[in-house]
């Protein structure tokens, strides 16, 4: 892995997101891009100007107003806290201001990334939008490379465990996390299945252990009994120091570990990081 974007609301700064970003980009020797965001349609507001002795009315943003330039020395300080940061943990670092419209510009950035570590509360609305925001939802739906949503603390990883239910959605994912941080294949690793016998049922089982042998080092297969939904956050809430690796968010219902709405309540009460991609 060499790129890493790391989604930034240009007026605040998530320090937990890029304390995490800085932690993979030591991890990677990888570079760190800050991508910040600035909603700058929503900034715009009704500004009377003249023409031809005419007054008339223009959408545009009033840059001479004093609301303007707080936010102006703001962005600027977030910048000066970003390159700080990233000096002070010895991290190589770019920049992006993307001044239009955030969830657009975030995607367009994805394509030319390896991953995207975000915050799950980014939101450029002026109310409390939940969490998972709406605008992480859909970066989560449309992005071109794997997700991270990064946890409010993060005290390193012991354990990674991959939830896995036999489609090529959650194999998929297994395997782009792998190639992405070969740097963790000495953690427990776990792949984790749940159904209603409690068993392994996937003829594949010894191909695919022969795989994950060749990558992993500390190796454990759990079957869990009981509906997914339910008895997934009860395997989860126990472990510490866990990164959860999960396959396809809305795309394909079929394909899903579990379904969005679920994925969305994981989401809002793991305190882990979780990594989500899909094909």
């Amino acid at each position: 892995m060499e790129k890493i974007l790391l989604a930034i609301d240009a007026r605040v700064v998530n320090k937990n997101s890029l304390e995490f970003a800085c932690y993979l980009a030591r991890l990677t020797r990888s570079k760190v891009t800050g991508v910040f965001l600035e909603n700058l349609v929503a900034d715009e507001k009704p500004v009377l100007k003249k023409a031809y002795g005419r007054a008339y009315v223009n959408w545009e943003i009033n840059e001479a107003s004093q609301e303007y330039q707080t936010k102006v020395q703001l962005i600027e300080n977030n910048v000066r806290l970003f390159k700080e940061s990233c000096i002070q943990q010895e991290v190589c670092f770019q920049l992006h201001r993307d001044l239009g419209v955030p969830e657009t510009d975030l995607l367009e950035e994805t394509r030319f990334a390896d991953i995207l570590v975000a915050d799950a509360a980014l939101s450029f609305t002026k109310q409390f939008a939940g969490t998972p925001s709406s605008f992480v939802k859909n970066i989560l739906t449309k992005a071109e490379c794997p997700v991270i949503i990064a946890p409010e603390s993060f005290d390193g990883i012991d354990e990674i465990v991959f939830t896995y239910n036999g489609s090529a959605s959650s194999l998929f994912a297994i395997k782009q996390f792998t190639y992405l941080l070969p740097e963790l294949s000495n953690k427990k690793a776990t792949i984790l299945q749940i159904n209603e016998a409690g068993e392994w049922h996937d003829p594949d089982k010894y191909k695919f252990k022969e795989w994950l042998k060749d990558h992993y080092t500390d190796l454990h297969f759990e079957a869990q009994k009981g509906k997914t939904d339910s008895i997934l956050f009860e395997a989860l809430f126990t472990r510490k120091n866990m990164l959860l690796v999960m396959g396809s968010y809305g795309r394909n219902a079929l394909s899903q570990f579990i379904q969005t709405s679920h994925a969305d309540m994981l989401i809002k009460t793991v305190a882990h990081p979780i990594f989500i991609t899909h094909r």
